[in-house]
């Protein structure tokens, strides 16, 4: 019980063997009303469980339901303990050692481990030619220019690298990693490396390691991934514009993002990978409580390290809206290619693949134009629902709410802005209701016949092509009907219900094994 609350909750099943066998409760437990209060008086602080009793295949079992607890659990003898799988996927409960508290603690956002003192390190410690670089980076990247004309103790102090303990001024573990000279990271912060390697084939044509502080360690960084960027330009319409193999902002949010939102309290290096199938950023510490795969793009921002996370926004080097996100989703989407990859992800590490697939120069003129014509850029859920569009032709409101990850009102009201834009045709009604690129889309990207097989035929085009079907191959099914006419369930059952009202058609069967004969 304790190992599951110290990690991500779950359920305990009491009667069901390792194996999966069940066994059942003995007779003498089955009395399950005493088991919430033995397990609170057991545990401190006390665990609140939820427990039910579970019929399965005539043996009764206890389902004891543990949620994840915001506090640290120990048993009331004082035993710490945390859950995870072994190599083989089995579970198991280890000890949960002190120094990964601030680690869960960090995850759950209920401490600022880059906001902690260093105490063994003085201001003047600190390396004053980072401080230097650091008023740089404000004036290159647009930050925040009341910065500028601050002492150097007033700019320590406004950013948070440095604060005072007993009477004198210490660096954060923020201050460190900006302002700290190389030995020291090495010494007070093992855990900080970065790693830029490119890849071609099996052959490693640069394997490059620094433990440098942040700012330095990101001009490297991005002067190393400078000559790997190769662009095309191209001319779009009335627009002569590059197009890059990679989006240089994309790779700085997402670089950027990998250095203030690692967990420093876990071993290993941020890596960026360039290989012949694109590009891999990694970071170590999985997604902070409440981001998941499913809410990337719309849950609000919940960084690690706030501190280290709010000094990267103010001297310009991140997004200042906390939106990163969005930039690296436009950087790639706009050009045709694959939207960023998060799923290799896990709770140890964030992973993040792009594509450096063959941009799509007719979708890229499109958004130009319709960016030129309405003055503002195009919005992220658009891009999404255009890019599906694009490689999946027609689908529903519900098929695209997922990648949109908002409702399915939120997202019909985007598709509706297409439509009302010109990029965008439905067809149907209701929840059949179905959508693609409109006539102009295909008509400009060069797809005049696509656009005709994929806007499907008039009613009584498609009435004929089953029936024609049906002549050839002697019945039908639902779902090849909506192959055939490239319709959805509910558009076929209206289709075939036509059919059959018509007296051409009749019905042998029910639901899915329904097929559908003519009616001699």
């Amino acid at each position: 019980m304790v190992a599951l609350a110290n990690t991500e909750g779950g359920d305990l099943l009491l009667g069901v063997e390792d194996d999966g066998r069940i066994t059942g409760l003995h007779a003498n437990h089955k009395d399950l009303s005493g088991l919430p209060a033995l397990i609170a008086n057991k545990t401190n602080p006390p665990l609140s469980v939820r427990v039910e009793a579970v019929e399965i295949r005539q043996a009764t079992i206890a389902r004891v339901m543990v949620q994840k607890s915001r506090q640290l659990v120990s048993t009331s003898e004082g035993v710490l303990l945390r859950r995870r799988l072994m190599a083989n996927g089995k579970p198991e409960a280890v000890p949960f050692y002190p120094h990964e508290f601030i680690q869960r603690q960090s995850a759950m956002g209920l401490t600022d481990p880059s906001a902690l003192l260093m105490p063994e390190l003085k201001v003047e410690d600190l390396n004053p030619l980072e401080r230097q670089r650091l008023r740089e980076a404000v004036r290159k990247y647009g930050g925040d220019q009341s910065l500028l004309p601050l002492a150097d103790g007033e700019l320590d102090g406004a950013l948070g690298l440095t604060m005072a303990m007993d009477g004198m001024r210490h660096p954060t573990l923020a201050g460190l990693l900006f302002l700290g000279r190389e030995d020291q990271l090495r010494r007070y912060l093992p855990a900080h490396e970065t790693a830029f390697q490119v890849l071609e084939g099996t052959d490693v044509r640069v394997n490059e390691f620094f433990r440098k502080p942040l700012l330095q360690t990101f001009e490297e960084v991005e002067q190393l991934f400078k000559p790997w960027v190769m662009e095309r330009e191209v001319q779009a319409g009335l627009f002569r514009v590059p197009v890059p193999n990679f989006d240089r902002r994309a790779f700085r949010e997402a670089f950027v993002n990998a250095l203030v939102h690692r967990d420093y309290s876990r071993l290993g290096a941020v890596h960026v990978r360039i290989a012949d199938d694109g590009m891999t950023l990694s970071s170590p510490g999985g997604f902070v409580e409440g981001v998941t795969l499913q809410n990337l793009l719309v849950t609000e921002p919940r960084p690690r390290n706030p501190l280290l996370a709010d000094i990267a926004k103010r001297i310009g080097l991140a997004e200042r809206t906390g939106r990163g996100i969005d930039r690296i989703f436009e950087g790639l989407l706009r050009y045709g290619r694959p939207a960023p990859d998060y799923s290799r992800s896990d709770s140890t590490s964030v992973i993040l693949r792009m594509s450096d697939a063959e941009a799509d120069f007719k979708f890229l003129e499109m958004i130009l134009y319709h960016e030129d014509r309405t003055g503002r850029a195009m919005p992220i859920d658009s891009l999404i629902i255009l890019s599906r569009l694009r490689s999946e032709r027609r689908l529903t409101t519900a098929d695209l709410s997922p990648s949109t990850q908002k409702s399915e009102q939120e997202t019909r009201a985007a598709l509706e802005k297409l439509t009302e834009a010109g990029l965008v045709e439905a067809h149907g009604s209701g929840r059949g209701r179905t959508y693609m690129l409109s006539a102009k889309v295909y008509q400009t990207t060069g797809q005049k016949a696509a656009y005709i097989r994929q806007a499907g035929f008039e009613p009584i085009q498609q009435e004929q092509m089953v029936l024609n079907y049906i002549e050839k191959h002697g019945s039908i099914r639902r779902a090849e009907v909506m192959d055939l006419c490239r319709i959805t369930k509910d558009q076929a059952y209206k289709l075939l219900s036509r059919l059959k009202d018509a007296g051409e058609i009749e019905q042998k069967g029910e639901r899915k094994a329904s097929i559908y004969t003519r009616k001699r």
